[in-house]
């Protein structure tokens, strides 16, 4: 099988037990082809949790979960030196923490002070973490996957502009339709029986082939154009005054060169989902709200008229002509 084939596979075990969250698994996939991290924000019980734990389990990784709470402290996170007792003596041996793994659930990540959020900063972007001076490289595929509510903010503490613009995706979760409901209930209760249909027996998907993706994903092409037209869209984001007055009284701060870098790897990465050796404008516009909906810091006059990250992006889009 090619790795295309086995990474569709992939997602057909996914979709097995997340329903009605397809765009959400399609993320996933492109966050762990693109060597990303990515923000799940939704409200409680549309399986944030869940399908996580699915691409997990689907995936030959060491899964680890932290639970964040507001009395977590960074060493709960990192791992720290521990004194041990030997027959030469005592010595300090690194005992490492629930980051080190490959598919990373923080769970609830805004519960957690912003001591402990930061904690996450380096592993997130330099994939290492340092404790006690020493230096601690994470696993070749490693991948943090956060979760966080967006209705509750007592006892909360939201992510600063610095870690979200860490995070390549935004992804935003919303309900499904009346049928996609009726297919949960059904799930849910043949599970509970023991009798839902079982996934495929071909066993997890192997890390080699997530590796063998990106090269693949690597020589996809992108023309100037293409190359043209992610930088204006990023561009409008930090000069809407170019475009209009309306987007210009939307937009205080605009994307990060992150922001630019993310578009180009999540477009490409889609662009290989589809079966594609090219990116296209359709391929941008399919991922740009998710890598831009975080790094978006609207004014004050946008709050004030509840106009959300995702409608500013539209207008851009409908602004900034396409190849």
């Amino acid at each position: 099988m090619t790795a295309l084939e086995q990474i569709n596979l992939l997602k057909q075990k996914m979709q097995a037990s997340i329903i009605g969250q397809e765009d959400v698994i399609d993320r996933l996939l492109i966050g762990l082809l693109a060597n990303g991290n990515i923000l799940l924000e939704g409200l409680p019980g549309l399986a944030k949790t869940r399908a996580v734990k699915a691409l997990a389990r689907n995936l030959e990784t060491e899964f680890g979960r932290i639970q964040f709470t507001p009395d977590l402290l960074p060493a709960d996170v990192t791992g720290s030196e521990v004194y041990h007792s030997t027959e030469d003596g005592g010595v300090f041996k690194f005992d490492p923490g629930p980051i080190f793994g490959n598919i990373i659930l923080g769970d609830e990540i805004n519960r957690a002070p912003a001591k402990v959020q930061s904690a996450m900063l380096e592993a997130m972007e330099e994939r290492q973490v340092t404790v006690a001076g020493n230096t601690h490289k994470m696993p070749d595929l490693f991948m943090v996957l956060a979760t966080q509510n967006p209705i509750e903010q007592e006892g909360t503490y939201p992510l600063p502009e610095a870690q979200l613009d860490r995070f390549l995706m935004h992804v935003s979760l919303e309900y499904g339709d009346e049928a996609s409901e009726i297919e949960i209930i059904r799930l849910v209760r043949g599970e509970m029986k023991s009798s839902a249909a079982a996934p495929s027996d071909s066993g997890p998907t192997a890390q080699s082939v997530v590796f063998d993706a990106r090269k693949e994903i690597e020589e996809i092409h992108t023309s100037e154009a293409i190359e043209t037209y992610m930088v204006d869209l990023i561009y409008a984001t930090r000069f809407p005054d170019r475009y209009s007055e309306e987007l210009d009284s939307w937009i205080e701060i605009g994307a990060s060169p992150r922001g630019s870098l993310g578009l180009d790897i999540c477009s490409r990465a889609h662009a290989w989902m589809q079966g594609q050796d090219f990116v296209s404008p359709d391929n941008v516009r399919a991922i740009i709200k998710n890598v831009l909906r975080h790094r978006l810091i609207l004014s004050f006059e946008a709050n004030a008229d509840n106009v959300t990250p995702d409608q500013v992006i539209e207008k851009i889009v409908e602004l900034v002509a396409a190849p």
